[in-house]
């Protein structure tokens, strides 16, 4: 039997996919992943997260289910124990799984329940912290136009040159473990980066590498129309109107900067799969969670129910392992990061423990116009009684208002502004349905910076329609899951009085069958208890 792939899966946290200049970003070069989508991988142009936050797209991704089927479309709603995912279905087919702690997908009140899904787990370095901000606090006190803006600008770096992170330690912890294996088994590593989510900060090289001059042009609030609410609703609290064109110009440069530092960081653990021999073995993935606003519409960071590509739109570089028939290079194809879960099974030649909506993109590789899909889902927001996905209420500090995300926060405290919604992404149009009714059209062709919602353009109606339709089948399509084990319609007690009367049990076999039964033995049905019987 041929050996497994390793599955090396790099996931940074906050990534648009719009930065990366094989997609046609000018502003800078990620060189190591042009090269890999140039030579080794297929880099999806069109892939989509499917919430726009962070907790709820890994729980999804991780799993091949979309939010809505189990309920994971909160920040404060993990997994639990019973939830299978990617890494504890790989253990049980024989990987071994490394990951850092960061991973945003198991709920940690459960002792064991995150060892449960890894043989080894990095947490991270103790020791002194890498240089803060070259130019201080500069958040300053509340009316600040710095203060809910999430920037902290140019880092400072050591007396190496450097400033060693967080994402830096795990990248060399991972490097460690590929340059010197636990054991022969095929591995699976989970790198959860933090970079680039906010705040906003970068050291030298990266802060000067990204040319400011040819920044792709910043979607104003001023130029749009039909936006949806949430949107003023965090404008509103977040007073960054002072903000110049300059100052949305360095943040947007430190955000591509950052992603600049990702790109570096991956490069160093691709060269250590290659020294160590096993690249050629690796089915490799790099993926994002969901984007930032990173100064379009006004904003900065995310929003949990607003859509744009800029939130929703995402990397997703997959190289194969040897063996697999594949043309490095751009797809356009409409793809969805539970594709990476189903994608990921299928080159490990592994089974999920679960029914699940992913799609293998393994003929996507070869044939990268291929349809896999005719249109991409994202959801986000509440119901109006659901104050558990209301950030604002599982707030614990004294006072609110000094948090950095108590804009975000208050503006999801509005049951209208933060109205569940799903998201439609076809091939040229994009639909957003909002249960207040508030929906919203984009013509991704002739308006890709989602600036007018023609919702109510006569001559769209049934496209509108039509675009309804298909999320009404998709909705009735993946509502639930039905789980593949069985259960016992009674207990042992009721499946021994059911047997006594049905198949005429004496009362000393009753008796002896629950003595068994205090003793610890299990029935799993009535046959069972039968065939104990005939032993008596």
């Amino acid at each position: 039997m041929a050996k497994k792939p390793h599955i090396i899966i790099f996931n940074p946290d906050e990534m648009r996919a719009d930065v990366m200049s094989h997609l046609g970003n000018q502003a800078i070069e990620t060189k190591n992943l042009d090269d890999f989508a140039a030579h080794d991988a297929v880099s999806f142009s069109r892939a989509y997260c499917q919430n726009p936050v962070c907790v709820p797209s890994r729980c999804s991704f991780f799993t091949g289910l979309y939010p809505h089927v189990r309920g994971h479309r909160t920040m404060q709603y993990l997994l639990h124990p019973e939830e299978e995912t990617l890494f504890s279905e790989l253990m049980a087919d024989g990987y071994y799984v490394w990951m850092n702690s960061r991973n945003d997908l198991l709920a940690g009140q459960y002792p064991g329940w995150m060892e449960s899904h890894a043989d080894e787990i990095f947490y991270g370095k103790r020791g002194q912290s890498a240089p803060g901000p070259i130019k201080g606090n500069i958040r300053g006190e509340k009316g600040n136009k710095y203060y809910y803006s999430h920037f902290k600008g140019q880092l400072g770096v050591d007396e190496n040159g450097v400033n060693y992170n967080g994402d830096d330690a795990v990248v060399d912890a991972a490097i460690e473990r590929i340059l010197h294996p636990v054991d022969d088994r095929p591995m699976c590593l989970f790198l959860g980066l933090s970079y680039p989510h906010v705040p906003y900060a970068v050291e030298e090289p990266y802060y000067s590498a990204v040319d400011r001059t040819k920044l792709a042009p910043r979607v104003k609030p001023e130029e749009c129309s039909g936006k949806a609410k949430i949107l003023d609703k965090i404008r509103e609290y977040v007073q960054m109107d002072e903000f110049t064109e300059e100052d949305w110009t360095e943040l947007r440069a430190v955000y591509q900067g950052m992603c600049l530092k990702v790109d570096d960081q991956f490069g160093r653990l691709v060269k250590a799969l290659k020294d160590a021999g096993i690249y050629d073995d690796c089915a490799i993935f790099f993926l994002s969670d969901h984007g930032d606003f990173a100064g379009d519409y006004g904003l900065p960071e995310k929003a949990q129910n607003t859509f744009e590509d800029c939130l929703t739109r995402v990397p997703l570089l997959v190289k194969p392992p040897k063996g697999v028939d594949f043309e490095p290079g751009v797809s356009d194809a409409i793809a969805e990061l539970v594709d990476f879960y189903a994608t990921a099974l299928d080159f490990a030649g592994a089974k999920s423990s679960h029914t699940h909506f992913g799609r293998s993109l393994r003929r996507n590789l070869k044939e990268h116009d291929y349809v896999n899909r005719e249109f991409a889902v994202c959801e986000g927001g509440r119901t109006p009684d659901e104050i558990h996905c209301d950030e604002y209420h599982a707030s614990f500090t004294p006072d609110p208002t000094t948090e950095e995300y108590y804009p975000k926060k208050m503006a999801q405290a509005d049951p209208e502004a933060h109205a569940k919604g799903f998201m439609m992404r076809a091939d040229r149009y994009k639909y957003i349905s909002r249960i207040n009714r508030k929906d919203e059209l984009y013509d991704m062709v002739n308006d890709p910076g989602e600036r007018h919602n023609i919702i109510d353009d006569p001559a769209l109606k049934e496209t509108v329609m039509k675009m309804k339709e298909d999320q009404l089948y998709w909705l009735e399509a993946t509502s639930d899951i039905v789980p593949f084990k069985f259960d016992s319609r009674w207990n042992q007690k009721g499946m021994l009085a059911f047997a006594a009367k049905a198949r005429g049990l004496s009362e000393a076999q009753c008796e002896k069958v629950e003595k068994a039964m205090a003793e610890g033995k299990t029935f799993f049905n009535m046959a069972e208890i039968m065939e104990y019987c005939k032993t008596l």
